[in-house]
């Protein structure tokens, strides 16, 4: 079974509006020629406006969007509901409240099993962060930090890399002082597309934006930043 997630550093429908590349290179990795894609925006609070903004962008296209607000449950049974989709969207936000949500209700398991079972995980910022082992984030309202995930992919992420200013040196820092793994950094317009977890593609909606891995150089404890060869989509 082929396991796939496409974690996005910024862009989106939410983001890039009437920039659609990203969002309809989710929807291509499908191999459904409706797909049935599901929006879960626990990281916003289930925010009324960004659901309102995904079903603006993919009501009209080739797929059948749904969405699953965990504090307006469409049903009792969120596992089934889940893994009869194709695609499961995770919106941005705040990670560390996305987190302690999902363990509550035992979404972590059941992405894991949507995951295992060929469905499709994909997401933006928050949504993208939670894949990773862990992640830099701003969820605790002063600053950056690190942050456990759910450990579906090995490493780190960061994104926004090039949308926010203290995004590249914190994430030097942090990797620098041992407090996070090393990992990936996307600016925003760009998606790291794993497959089986390695990464497969990488690929943008904004022209010069681009991916890097960092890693630590343990002899000189300095941070080396690779930049990656990145397709754009235009």
């Amino acid at each position: 079974m082929k396991r796939q997630i496409i974690a996005m550093g910024g862009g989106g429908f939410s983001m890039e509006p009437d920039n659609p590349l990203l969002d309809n290179y989710v929807l291509k990795q499908s191999d459904k020629q409706k797909p049935k894609i599901c929006f879960v925006p626990t990281a916003s609070g289930d925010s009324d406006e960004y659901i309102g903004k995904f079903y603006s962008f993919f009501e009209g296209k080739e797929c059948e969007p749904s969405h699953l607000s965990l504090f307006r449950p469409p049903t009792r049974d969120l596992e089934n509901y889940l893994l009869e989709k194709d695609i499961i969207y995770v919106g941005g936000g705040n990670t560390k409240n996305l987190l302690v949500l999902w363990k509550e209700w035992g979404f972590d398991q059941i992405m894991r099993k949507a995951w295992e079972q060929g469905i499709l995980l994909a997401g933006i910022s928050a949504g993208s962060i939670c894949w990773f082992e862990e992640g830099v984030t701003d969820s605790f309202g002063n600053g950056l930090a690190p942050l456990n995930c759910l450990g579906f992919l090995k490493g780190s992420n960061c994104p926004h890399y090039d949308g926010e200013i203290d995004r590249r040196p914190t994430y030097h820092q942090l990797i620098s002082a041992q407090k996070i793994k090393p990992g990936y950094a996307a600016d925003d317009g760009v998606a790291l597309h794993y497959i089986n977890n390695e990464i497969s593609k990488i690929i943008s909606s904004r022209q010069d934006a681009k991916a890097y891995h960092l890693s630590l150089d343990e002899r000189s404890g300095q941070v080396v930043e690779t930049e990656l060869p990145t397709e754009y989509l235009g």
